[in-house]
């Protein structure tokens, strides 16, 4: 029988670990929990789970190579907030750069920005998976 398994994190291949951290924990406000720079960094989010940063140069030792900003644009680190509109207000005034304000979407009210190194930081209003039926359907 396969244990259960839980989510803990994601790790993100970054160009500079300190600046990735000025980020996440400057501009979004987590917490930073374990600092190895220039090579590591873990960021604890509110709710459970992690995002490592791993200095590509690191990566690299173990094979990673580079990715296209397409590709990085295309890995999104998905958060959520109780006040989207406000979140929004906040994160420009600490010169956030977004793709798309908040905005509808079917199945939940959402804006996607980036972090340094060019992922896709989505983010929710209200807790993903608990915004209505749309979530329940097969």
């Amino acid at each position: 029988m396969v244990q259960k398994l839980r989510f803990e994190g994601l790790t993100l291949t970054v160009e500079s670990v300190a600046k990735s951290v000025e980020f996440y924990e400057g501009v979004l406000g987590l917490r930073v929990v374990y600092r190895s720079e220039p090579a590591f960094a873990l960021i604890k989010v509110d709710g459970g789970g992690s995002i490592g940063l791993l200095s590509m140069d690191e990566a690299r030792k173990e094979g990673a190579e580079d990715m296209t900003p397409a590709q990085r644009r295309a890995i999104h680190v998905e958060l959520s907030v109780d006040d989207l509109d406000a979140a929004y207000e906040e994160l420009l005034e600490r010169d956030m750069t977004f793709h798309a304000p908040p905005h509808d979407e079917p199945w939940e009210r959402v804006m996607t920005g980036f972090d340094p190194d060019g992922y896709s930081v989505e983010i929710a209003q209200g807790r993903r998976g608990e915004s209505g039926d749309v979530w329940t359907k097969e």
